[in-house]
């Protein structure tokens, strides 16, 4: 009987693997469809507030595109530059 068992066991071993591999794999699936919908959601977020808020729109148009209203003075700040590697010629 024990026999029996024991067979039956190793019989049905590699079934029990396969199981825990796929539930492994359905966590990480569940885990990148909850990352996607988050994302979707901040997306969402986005789109809404370009099409309902003018605020969002002017904002953006401030940072991106350098616009200013009517009157404003814009100044810009430029990154430095880093500095040359090349060796400096030294008057003779």
């Amino acid at each position: 009987m024990a026999a029996c068992l024991l067979g039956v066991f190793f019989w049905y071993l590699p079934v029990f693997e396969l199981n825990e591999r796929m539930r492994q794999q359905i966590m990480t699936l569940e885990n990148e469809v909850k990352a996607e919908e988050q994302k979707q959601a901040r997306l969402q977020t986005a789109i809404r507030n370009l099409r309902d808020d003018p605020k969002t729109v002017e904002r953006l148009a401030r940072e991106k595109l350098g616009f200013a209203k009517p009157g404003e003075m814009v100044i810009l700040f430029e990154k430095p530059t880093a500095p040359s590697t090349a060796p400096v010629p030294q008057p003779r």
